[in-house]
């Protein structure tokens, strides 16, 4: 498969970043993954990291092509939250790390994605976006009930209610996990952490992706920096990874 990637993380106006990104390719499938720690808790950072490695491993010692890729998601993820809770036992409900994912596979021109929180996946064709994830939030049920529209979910003063993470309580939580997605050449699978879609248009991160001769990884910093820039001096990191499918081999 011909499939071009990028990966950028910027540390905004924090004392710390506690995201993380990684992209993982195999022989047969590639795994992105954009954790975004909680920061209102503590060991944020660790949490991204415990929950990357987690998932990382499971990819590792997994035989590909993965034959069932949705079950293969749910229950990497869910080992990434028993690891969290794991790390947490001893702490008090609110300093037990936590953190939202958004992963995403492809593999035989599908892909399926996942994700917990809102740190986001795009699917993004023809410069405009084909379909994204819905937010584990309050707003985004505000916005399901129409009570608002999308351009004010980014400054709606309840955005960071979360109602879904990994980490925390011992249950684990419900994962959604996308329908299978055929990739025409030129689509971009775009995951990210809330502090780019807070500070960068939807339709704007569609159009940059438009073209056969786009460059991922400069597209990519410039949107994170734009996003940065615009949400400043209250910027939260910042966080981003694109896979951009060229088609088969």
């Amino acid at each position: 498969m011909q499939i071009e990637i990028a990966k950028f993380s910027h540390i905004g106006n924090r004392d710390e970043n506690q995201d993380r990104v990684e992209i993982l390719i195999g022989d047969h499938t590639v795994l992105a993954m954009v954790l975004d720690g909680m920061g209102g808790h503590s060991d944020g950072a660790q949490a991204a990291i415990t929950a990357i490695a987690t998932m990382s491993d499971r990819f590792r010692q997994s035989k590909q092509p993965l034959p069932f890729p949705e079950r293969f998601l749910a229950r990497t993820i869910g080992d990434a939250h028993d690891a969290l809770v794991e790390i947490g036992r001893n702490e008090h409900i609110d300093a037990k790390p936590r953190a939202t994912c958004a992963v995403c596979l492809v593999q035989d021109e599908v892909a399926i994605w996942a994700h917990l929180g809102d740190s986001r996946i795009y699917h993004l064709r023809d410069g405009k976006v084909a379909e994204r994830t819905r937010d584990h939030t309050h707003v985004e049920l505000l916005l399901q009930e129409g009570l608002i529209d999308e351009s004010e979910i980014p400054f709606h003063p309840m955005r960071s209610f979360v109602e879904h993470c990994l980490g925390g309580d011992r249950p684990k939580p419900p994962v959604t996990v996308s329908e299978p997605s055929i990739l025409q050449p030129g689509d971009t699978l775009l995951l990210c952490s809330d502090g780019l879609w807070g500070g960068v248009a939807d339709s704007r991160m569609a159009e940059a992706f438009a073209g056969n001769d786009s460059n991922p990884q400069e597209i990519l910093e410039k949107l994170v920096k734009d996003a940065v820039a615009s949400n400043s001096p209250n910027s939260d990191n910042t966080t981003a990874a694109a896979l951009t499918w060229r088609g088969t081999d």
